[in-house]
């Protein structure tokens, strides 16, 4: 048998997937690139609406044979299957050293209706989170924690950028996203389906140390975080049931946004499964 044809640079699969790495261009063909063997791999194995996620997956020839498995998995899938140079992989991938594999792959945000009627019992709100390396890390750390689902406010950074994508290193395809949420109707439809609100929020009046030891933190509750340099604006506080700050028992500044959210997520996680008991 002779061996696959390698895909041109020219060809217009490779334009189109090219193209991706571009906002505007994502939104208008409802596609995104997932780069490297982990998320190719959970790409494959996902499916969103009924239909397979990864729609065209390119590899060079040597990725193609270290990851017979992934390129297996995508075939089954109903991916088309390009093998690809070096050069096609690098003229596509948005990472300054590629893996040899880029997928192609459908939208796969959840409509925020069918987040609230899932009933979920943790949630991470990001409101006005602009850095999408922090985005698709605290994306990670929602899944980390077993959360129900993340919400996108309509203030924040593009879920399927390259950057946020590889951040999340597979997680955008493990839990429900919502996205362009206005915060205040984020909040008010968790609260209606009886989740707690908690905003993160370094000045907040509750000690996350306190909320454990007084066990409150046992039900339904949503984190909300804000944005990298100025944390929540008074509005958004205002919307919350509380203003929670992560205690610093040392002489760091800070947390970064990311740190702060795995701290509270897993507080809340683990309040849960003990029924909030100390």
């Amino acid at each position: 048998m002779a061996a696959p044809e390698l895909i041109s640079p020219r060809s217009p699969r490779v334009a189109a997937a090219r193209r991706l790495a571009k906002r505007n261009f994502r939104g208008k063909d409802r596609l995104f690139l997932a780069e490297g063997p982990q998320a190719v791999r959970e790409a494959a194995g996902h499916r969103s609406g009924g239909e397979p996620t990864l729609t065209e997956l390119f590899a060079t020839v040597e990725a193609a044979e270290r990851y017979a498995d992934i390129v297996g998995a995508a075939r089954a899938a109903g991916a088309r299957v390009h093998l690809a140079g070096e050069d096609v992989i690098t003229d596509i991938s948005t990472t300054v050293t590629p893996q040899g594999l880029v997928g192609v792959c459908r939208f796969l945000d959840s409509p925020f209706d069918a987040v609230v009627r899932s009933r979920p019992t943790l949630v991470a709100v990001l409101a006005n989170v602009r850095d999408p390396g922090n985005a698709g890390t605290v994306l990670r750390c929602a899944d980390a924690a077993g959360a129900d689902a993340v919400v996108l406010t309509d203030a924040s950074v593009d879920l399927y950028n390259p950057k946020a994508v590889r951040a999340s290193v597979g997680s955008h395809f493990h839990l429900p996203v919502a996205v362009g949420v206005p915060v205040e109707r984020a909040v008010q439809g968790l609260r209606e389906a009886g989740v707690r609100i908690l905003a993160a929020d370094g000045a907040g009046e509750h000690d996350l140390d306190a909320e454990l030891d007084a066990g409150t933190m046992g039900g339904p509750t949503a984190w909300i975080f804000g944005n990298e340099a100025w944390g929540l604006p008074e509005e958004t506080r205002a919307l919350a049931d509380a203003v929670v700050r992560v205690p610093i028992h040392g002489r760091a500044e800070s947390l970064n946004l990311a740190t702060a959210a795995a701290v509270c997520l897993y507080a809340s996680a683990r309040a849960q499964r003990t029924g909030g008991a100390r």
